[in-house]
């Protein structure tokens, strides 16, 4: 099912970004397989795996210390579209399983590499973590409210957006160019310059003279009072986003406020006092009064949801947004196909679960498993 069925896709066990790329994948439809490392093995698949980001594949456990474990990733890549892998600058290489060595095998090969800031560059042999991208790529600083420090969203623009989708979207894209071009290539995915893709139309702004680098002052980053998170009476809270003239009217009809008694809609400074008299209004009712009054409209209201209230909301469930797959809550494969819709393929692998079964159907004889069992190579 999907519409990347048929493409065979090796995954170099790693963390974060390179497994959302390729849950992406096998979301999709994509063969993907998990090659993790031997010594990760649990003694026992008896009970489920509920890593979410490791969904829709299956595992092998390889030692990529060991030459013939070595051997046997090679001879995978044989018979693969791509390969992604997540190790720092020149350990694949060292290991033998790099691009070069790679593409000796599969000149078609796409080889996906993963990496926090990238394959060159002063930075790229130290370690970091989605803070220190976001923060070096200019994205980090322009998050926060006025008179606070720079606020990390979690991980969602460095290691998701900025790099597990941009890794599936570049070994997407490399893919189709190998089709017509017969010729495979590496793609170089780097956080740090996700990241900064991400923040595209704020450089558009500030080329024109109109965002504000000091954060928190802006219209999109809670500097304006109708674009901003406020409590509710219960201890909840309510999202609004009024950007345009025509929803910033309706959001103030429906609030019973006058438009007549604020300044301009731009006016910053206005802005204060109106911020202060929508915080007060605001914690006048329950945010269940709150979306009976403003949810469904153009004011473009919606209540600030936790996790499990999200599941719960009739929008979410309508769309099946969030669906219990395997016994867990988790988010549906996205974006949605109207002829070949993706779909969870089968739920996370534990490391080598599917050793034997997945090697044999990649070619491997009941002779070759036994003399890598033997030698330590996989489990």
């Amino acid at each position: 099912m999907g519409p990347l069925s048929g493409v065979k896709v090796i995954e170099i066990a790693g963390i974060g970004p390179g497994p959302f790329a390729a849950m992406m994948l096998a979301d999709m439809g994509a063969e993907v397989l998990r090659v993790d490392r031997a010594g990760a093995v649990p003694a026992s698949f008896d009970f489920p795996n509920k890593e979410v980001l490791n969904r829709g594949r299956r595992s092998v456990a390889v030692d990529l210390k060991h030459p013939d474990g070595v051997e046997a990733l090679l001879r995978l890549v044989q018979s693969a579209d791509a390969l992604i892998e997540g190790f720092r600058p020149g350990v694949a290489e060292r290991l033998g399983i790099g691009p070069v060595d790679c593409h000796a095998r599969n000149p078609r090969l796409v080889y996906g590499r993963m990496t926090g800031w990238g394959q060159e560059g002063p930075y790229a042999q130290a370690a970091g973590h989605d803070i220190n991208y976001i923060a070096l790529a200019g994205a980090l600083a322009h998050f926060g409210r006025e008179g606070s420090k720079p606020t990390p969203p979690i991980n969602v623009v460095g290691d998701f957006g900025g790099g597990g989708m941009l890794l599936a979207f570049g070994v997407v894209c490399a893919i189709l160019e190998a089709r017509s071009s017969g010729e495979g290539q590496v793609v170089d995915a780097a956080m740090v310059d996700g990241s900064a893709t991400l923040m595209a139309m704020m450089w558009g702004l500030r080329a024109m003279g109109v965002w504000d680098e000091r954060f928190g002052v802006n219209v999109l980053d809670t500097g304006a009072p109708y674009y901003d998170t406020y409590e509710t009476a219960d201890g909840n809270f309510i999202s609004l986003g009024s950007l345009e003239p025509q929803f910033y009217a309706e959001l103030l009809e429906r609030l019973g406020i006058d438009a007549t008694e604020l300044p301009a809609q731009m006016d910053r400074d206005g802005w204060p006092a109106f911020r202060e008299r929508l915080t007060a209004l605001f914690k006048s009712k329950t945010r269940d009064e709150w979306c009976e009054i403003l949810e469904g409209t153009d004011a473009c209201f919606a209540p600030v949801l936790t996790m499990s209230e999200s599941i719960e909301h009739p929008h979410i469930q309508a769309r099946r947004t969030i669906v219990d797959d395997y016994g867990v809550e988790q988010p549906a494969p996205a974006p949605r196909f109207s002829r070949t819709p993706g779909a969870i393929q089968r739920p996370p692998a534990w490391p080598g679960e599917h050793t034997d079964a997945v090697l044999a159907e990649w070619g491997f004889t009941a002779d070759d498993l036994a003399k890598l069992r033997d030698a330590g190579a996989i489990r």
